[in-house]
């Protein structure tokens, strides 16, 4: 990997939703190949872990309320470390292009004539996904799947488009939403979505102290606010995340049964 990870590069990293296992291989080897790693406070300590020893490890992190470093500072820092031949691993929570800040990284190593590379992690609502047992997507029910942040300066309302999300036949995705969970609901009901959607809150995805909690829309605000710690959390929205009941399950046993002997009369 030292060939292919040149001296004086960035790579920007995606460490995934915490869980080490579901780091990409590429991820670790680039970790392990490393003369310096600026991470973010959401990495998760397994994922640490897997730093050598003999590699720089640099804190860089940022949580709602309490940035360690500015934008500014990370990308000069970032590139002041290329710019001395190490090879560079910024290594970001989740999927570096999804609200990972990876452009402003990207255009300053740009400006400053340092070759950047991209290495694609898993994103947390795929985590979360995985620990609720189910599909984002259903045919027939939720043919779109939208990301959105809410995440915003402490007491600001978030300027999104509500209308434009309020789709029952879409699964929405909301990273860093708890802070802005009573907008979110009060904006999407608005918007004509109905106060039974299901919700599905997920906070620490993918690790062994991660929960979740299931609610509907117009309860999401005390369910934000009560039903979750301090952990990152994701908020998912729609009928894809809807909990499974007897009857589906009934109906899912049927198909399957006369798909099962359509099968073997055709054999």
């Amino acid at each position: 990997m030292n060939a292919a990870f040149a001296r004086g590069t960035v790579w920007l990293v995606g460490a995934g939703p915490g869980d080490p296992d579901l780091l990409t291989r590429k991820a670790e080897r680039l970790i392990a190949a490393a003369d310096i790693v600026f991470h973010d406070a959401l990495v998760g300590p397994g994922v640490l872990a897997l730093v050598p020893p003999s590699v720089e490890l640099v804190s860089v992190g940022k949580r709602s309320g309490r940035h360690s470093k500015d934008q500014r500072t990370i990308d000069a820092l970032i590139v002041e470390a290329a710019l001395a031949g190490k090879r560079v691993v910024r290594l970001k929570g989740g999927d570096p292009s999804i609200f990972g800040r990876s452009n402003e990284e990207l255009e300053a190593c740009h400006a400053a004539g340092v070759p950047v590379h991209i290495c694609p992690g898993i994103t947390a609502a795929s985590a979360a996904a995985a620990d609720l047992g189910l599909s984002l997507t259903l045919r027939g029910t939720a043919r779109r799947l939208t990301f959105v942040t809410a995440h915003t300066k402490r007491g600001e309302v978030p300027e999104i488009d509500w209308a434009a999300l309020a789709d029952p036949q879409a699964t929405l995705a909301v990273y860093m939403g708890k802070a802005a969970a009573p907008y979110v609901s009060a904006g999407l009901i608005a918007a004509g979505q109905a106060a039974d959607t299901p919700v599905a809150l997920v906070e620490n995805a993918s690790l062994p102290k991660g929960s979740q909690f299931r609610t509907r829309l117009d309860l999401l605000p005390i369910a934000a606010k009560t039903a979750l710690s301090d952990g990152p959390a994701l908020i998912l929205i729609g009928a894809a995340v809807a909990e499974p009941n007897a009857s589906s399950s009934l109906e899912t046993r049927e198909r399957l049964s006369r798909e099962d002997i359509s099968s073997f009369a055709a054999h």
